[in-house]
């Protein structure tokens, strides 16, 4: 069983012990499926707030039979039906309802989904019901069937619909619940607005009889020329072929599938050009087995550690990178659109950045592609995020699910190089087994790339102590410190110096301070451009004089929503840290910050 199996088995075991009703599908993730040929269900979904859950529960809170996943209209005028889809509102897919209808703006609870489709099932075939992304909980019903349940507001699943299909008019009911929980992933306290719904793409995929499911393949770092690894083939028999070919590269190979489905591949390319940020070289890489064909765009690179280096294709690089929230340039909300991904990393480019922490969980796909094609290198995060129920073994199951989600999606994709376990979470025993645990499901699942994590610092005098026993686990160090706003001054930043207990590359992954774009005054004066941009000048001064470091991401690309930043005329439920404000207006400190990482004043690679 693969672990990403595993971990959902695990889920529906704690599904069952709580009474929730089984499923007939358990979620998977199949590898690829941008590049499938789909169905989109994209576009209005009939929707029905539900805050008290009436359409799934009894007043004893027993699952109904005749609920609202059941899409019925009454059958004669006596039958009660206290709901009606096709009269109630819509909502577009993919987005967050919070910025689509003002009075869900606060909204947290269930809200239901429900749209018909026309369908005609082939003989043969295996159709799925893919969904981006449903945050948090998600149950789908297909023709009044519970097909499946995702806990997990930023991964992807897909479930098996095959058999509640019928030829025709089709019914779809998906109910998503943002309801933040005390043993979620993340938990009940977040500094992010809670976007809830069908945030991401919603299609339907027809596969043969035995197909692709899931693959991997990469360079190798012996000798960063032979491409390794393997190609599943779901209801595969033993001996079923696999080709894989890179016609540009003129190298091409047929293996076996062994009794699990798994097949061997190693090429052996003679012209290969390896990915960087300077040359992000894609290659069209084609994958089949029987009728089953797809093709996926990747790149070749070989990412590791060598003391204090980061060794990206064997040369020591410096990550030059900025932070990255999930929010929507200009309209606000959740970022999903090709559009949304072109301004934020297009940002990241002008400001001379080669690396982007996608904080504090696993962006749109969109963005991992776009950052293969523009060369630019990623840390890609779960939301194992400030203070979890890390001595609870179901938020571990839940984390490990996210996590191999997350690597499953991604692992086909050259710009990420870090798998990021944590960010700023309470330094104590439970916290420390379970994040490790973490870290070596990181490296079991993916051997290939680095893992690390966000830690907190602690200080004496003008000293910062990085000592956490997480970073034992790590391959590189992450650090966030807030030096003059959160803690002294902007000019006690270049006066500190750093005492890491690790051997191990550094990068301070969060840093900076708050402005309100176009509020201007002495560099003094808290929430200025000005006093923004002197905590970045003080900040690199400090930065230099830290031999292993090897990477910035300042906090943060573009202010985005929270409900936790109150001030009335300031932040008005905006995190104001951001160099760039929503409508794209750019604060003084995306300039000291631009100045710096063009003219490569900032870091050594060694």
């Amino acid at each position: 069983m693969t672990p990403l199996k595993h971990s959902l088995a695990a889920l529906l075991v704690l599904a069952a012990a709580t009474g929730i009703a089984a499923a007939q599908s358990q979620p998977t993730v199949l590898v690829d499926i941008d590049h499938r040929t789909t169905v989109s269900l994209d576009g209005d979904w009939h929707t029905i707030v539900d805050p008290y859950f009436g359409g799934l529960y009894s007043f004893h809170h027993q699952i109904k039979k005749d609920g609202y996943f059941q899409d019925a209209e009454p059958a004669n005028k006596n039958q009660l039906i206290e709901y009606n889809f096709a009269k109630s509102p819509t909502l577009k897919v993919p987005g967050d309802w919070n910025t689509q209808r003002d009075s869900l703006f606060y909204y947290e609870g269930p809200l239901w989904y429900e749209r018909k489709f026309d369908f005609t099932p082939k003989p043969s075939t295996h159709i799925y019901f893919h969904i981006g992304a449903a945050n948090y909980r998600a149950k789908l019903w297909i023709n009044g069937q519970h097909i499946c349940d995702h806990e997990g507001g930023f991964t992807p699943f897909d479930c098996e619909i095959t058999d509640a299909l019928k030829p025709g008019q089709n019914s779809a009911v998906i109910n998503v619940d943002n309801t933040r929980l005390e043993d979620g992933v993340p938990t009940l306290n977040t500094d992010w607005w809670n976007y809830g719904g069908l945030t991401r793409d919603v299609s339907l995929v027809t596969l043969p009889e035995a197909f692709v499911d899931d693959y991997d393949l990469h360079l190798s770092r012996a000798d960063r020329k032979t491409i390794e690894g393997y190609v599943h083939v779901e209801h595969a028999n033993a001996g079923a072929t696999v080709h894989v070919s890179i016609p540009e590269l003129k190298v091409e190979t047929d293996a076996t599938t062994n009794a699990e489905g798994r097949a061997p591949i190693t090429l052996t390319p003679q012209t290969l050009q390896l990915w960087s940020p300077e040359t992000p070289r894609l290659y069209k890489v084609n994958i089949s087995s029987g009728p089953d064909m797809l093709t996926d765009d990747m790149g070749f690179r070989t990412i590791e550690v060598q003391g204090t280096k980061i060794l990206l294709n064997g040369n020591p690089i410096f990550l030059r990178g900025i932070c990255i929230h999930a929010e929507a340039p200009y309209r606000t909300g959740r970022a999903y659109s090709e559009k949304d991904v072109d301004t934020l990393l297009g940002w990241a480019h002008e400001l001379g950045a080669n690396f982007v922490r996608l904080a504090h969980y696993p962006h749109d796909e969109r963005m991992t592609r776009a950052a293969d094609r523009m060369g630019i290198l990623v840390w890609s995060e779960i939301p194992d995020y400030w203070a979890l129920q890390f001595d609870n073994p179901a938020v571990l199951i839940k984390a490990e699910q996210q996590l191999h989600e997350e690597q499953r999606r991604d692992r086909d994709k050259a710009s990420i190089i870090l798998w990021s376990v944590a960010n700023e979470t309470p330094n104590n025993p439970a916290r420390t087994a379970f994040l490790t645990t973490m870290a070596d499901k990181a490296r079991e699942y993916d051997p290939t790339r680095l893992v690390t994590a966000a830690l907190l610092v602690h200080g004496e005098g003008n000293t910062k102590i990085v000592d956490d026993p997480l970073g034992k686990a790590l391959d590189v160090i992450g650090t966030n410190e807030y030096i003059g706003w959160y803690e002294r001054t902007p000019e006690d930043a270049a006066k500190t110096t750093w005492n890491i207990a690790y051997d191990k590359p550094l990068i301070m992954s969060e840093w900076g301070g708050g402005a309100k774009a176009g509020l201007h005054g002495p560099d003094t004066q808290r929430w200025t451009e000005e006093y923004q941009a002197d905590i970045y000048r003080n900040q690199l001064i400090m930065l230099n004089k830290i031999p292993q470091l090897r990477g910035t991401t300042p906090w943060v690309l573009m202010d985005f929503r929270s409900p936790v930043r109150l001030l009335p005329g300031i932040q008005d439920n905006y995190n104001r840290k951001g160099i760039i404000a929503p409508d794209g207006e750019k604060k003084k400190a995306f300039f000291v910050l631009q100045k710096a990482y063009q003219d490569k004043t900032l870091g050594k690679a060694e």
